[in-house]
């Protein structure tokens, strides 16, 4: 980070006194371990997705997540609720597009969201380069490229709608479309472990919400936190079952200062 804008450590510290709480639309797959990585870093996470509720949320949650791993007919109506609310009240709503090339269901209902202008978009090289109407090698969730090979297609969707977008993979890229970043760190057992990308945009969605005039910075604290915890958890962990209880550990004990210490952060 540079001198101009505040350190990741210091993003944790105000995402941890603000407790925000964070309306996480997430797949089925996902509420567990989105929960408790929330809970962990010091969020308060609601999964509340249902079309009668979602938008009346939206207004008091801190910011909305949107994740459309598991998308069905009856929660699409609950995700523009809470996009378009989001939208209405000024608060930042975080559209992680999962396996969006996948069907035309889920080309359609990306787009219906794209429409309503995403804070920040997070998804992995394949999604993201797909997404800018580049070739890619995606093959249902997961990535067939690298995310610095998604570089142009972050700049691209960055400047087309207005939103910083995330690029995770083994090296992250963030971009606002003037600014860009790469973020080192985590370990080869993070993709072992199920839906923690997805519970990673939740903890973007936490630190969007206590900084919610910042959310390039915001981003980068929140891929810092993970990259840094990642690592340290992969240092300790036999294998993946291991790994996610040591992972969460770390994002409970790690503090400000060693986030700075630690976090491998180069601005481009």
């Amino acid at each position: 980070m540079t001198k101009t804008t505040p350190s990741c450590g210091t993003l944790l510290a105000a995402m941890r006194q603000a407790n925000p709480l964070v309306q996480c639309i997430t797949n089925d797959v996902a509420m567990n371990i989105a929960a408790n990585v929330l809970l962990s870093a010091g969020a308060s996470p609601a999964m509340v997705s249902a079309e009668e509720e979602a938008g009346e949320f939206a207004r008091i949650a801190g910011a909305v997540t949107i994740n459309i791993g598991t998308l069905w007919a009856g929660g699409v109506a609950g995700m523009l609720a809470a996009a378009r609310a989001a939208k209405d009240v000024d608060k930042p709503w975080v559209l992680d597009p999962v396996a969006h090339y996948a069907t035309g269901f889920r080309r359609r209902v990306v787009g219906e969201l794209m429409a309503l202008e995403p804070t920040i978009l997070r998804g992995n090289a394949s999604e993201i380069m797909a997404l800018a109407g580049e070739a890619s090698r995606g093959q249902g969730v997961d990535s067939g490229d690298s995310a610095m090979a998604a570089r142009n297609a972050a700049l691209t969707l960055a400047r087309r709608h207005g939103c910083v977008v995330a690029v995770t993979g083994d090296v992250d890229f963030v971009t606002d479309g003037t600014r860009s970043a790469t973020i080192e760190g985590g370990s080869p057992l993070m993709p072992k472990v199920t839906a923690l990308g997805c519970a990673l945009t939740c903890l973007v969605g936490a630190f969007a919400a206590s900084t919610p005039d910042q959310p390039f910075e915001a981003t980068i604290a929140a891929l810092a936190l993970f990259a840094v915890c990642g690592e340290d958890a992969g240092e300790q962990a036999r294998g993946p079952g291991s790994f996610q209880t040591l992972f969460l550990d770390s994002l409970s004990a790690l503090g400000s200062e060693r986030l700075d210490a630690e976090a491998r952060i180069t601005m481009l």
